[in-house]
């Protein structure tokens, strides 16, 4: 099933999504409506959603999509699924109203609960990071010029990771959901490493920068969802590192029963605490 999916198209699905939230970003009307958890849903959210609903169902393949916006599926129905789609439409939602850039869209492939397939697109910044089992992670810059042609996007991705120049050591944590356990990690790394930097950012770039380079380390010890990791989780490990829980050591899975995440860490190869 893997090598009937063209990444590009996947690619330009994202990118299009991406589009249709920017179309939100650039006017005054959000439409910051409220879950059942109070977290705010926009109309951008909506418009994405229905984007990647639509490509991925113009596709060859005939695959299930589990979605923050059809979380309602019931696990009876989901458990029989050998691959699904997880997407998140605006990951970041809090990024977006705050209007600093730091949000994504998100669309992964698993299979038999293992993360596969990665896009993740910042709409912004108009940057793709991607990945796809035995094949690898990569970023692109300028991504809707090269998306329109395989051969430049050939060119101009770059394959991750970076081989980073600086020698500094850094860890990336999330902006909005900093928490006691995490600056306990923290300060364990800076009892082994000596000088670290903190970084932080927002919504699945997190994950972006360990599979990049940028951080060595991201400590997740909050709350997240299947649909916030799973396209980040491809790109982390097809660029050589893991995202595993702190205490079992075992790799995070999807399409659970509970769609909530437990606890993880997502490190490059190599790092150690």
């Amino acid at each position: 099933m893997l090598n009937q999916i063209n990444i590009m198209d996947i690619l330009r699905v994202a990118v299009e999504a991406g589009n249709e939230i920017l179309s939100v970003y650039h006017s005054d009307d959000f439409q910051v409506e409220h879950k059942e958890d109070s977290s705010p849903l926009t109309l951008a959210d909506k418009k994405s959603h229905n984007t990647i609903i639509r490509g991925l169902a113009a596709l060859d393949v005939d695959i299930p999509v589990l979605s923050e916006e059809g979380k309602s599926i019931s696990y009876d129905e989901r458990k029989g699924w050998e691959y699904l789609w997880v997407v998140d439409p605006l990951d970041g939602t809090k990024e977006f109203i705050k209007r600093n850039g730091e949000f994504t869209v998100n669309i992964a492939l698993v299979h038999m609960g293992r993360p596969v397939l990665g896009v993740i697109y910042a709409p912004v910044l108009d940057v793709l990071y991607y990945a796809k089992a035995d094949v690898g992670s990569f970023k692109l810059e300028n991504a809707k010029e090269a998306i329109t042609d395989a051969t430049v996007l050939d060119k101009k991705s770059v394959k991750l990771p970076y081989k980073r120049q600086d020698g500094k050591m850094n860890v990336v944590a999330s902006r909005s959901h900093m928490s006691p356990e995490t600056e306990e990690y923290v300060a364990k790394v800076r009892e082994k490493y000596g000088d670290v930097e903190m970084d932080s950012a927002g919504s699945s770039l997190k994950l972006c920068l360990v599979a990049e380079g940028q951080a060595e380390v991201y400590p997740r010890f909050a709350p997240t969802m299947e649909w916030d990791t799973c396209a980040g989780h491809a790109i982390v490990e097809q660029s050589g590192g893991t995202v595993r829980h702190p205490e079992s050591n075992e790799t995070l899975r999807y399409n659970k029963s509970d769609l909530l995440n437990p606890w993880f860490i997502a490190k490059q190869k190599g790092f150690e605490v």
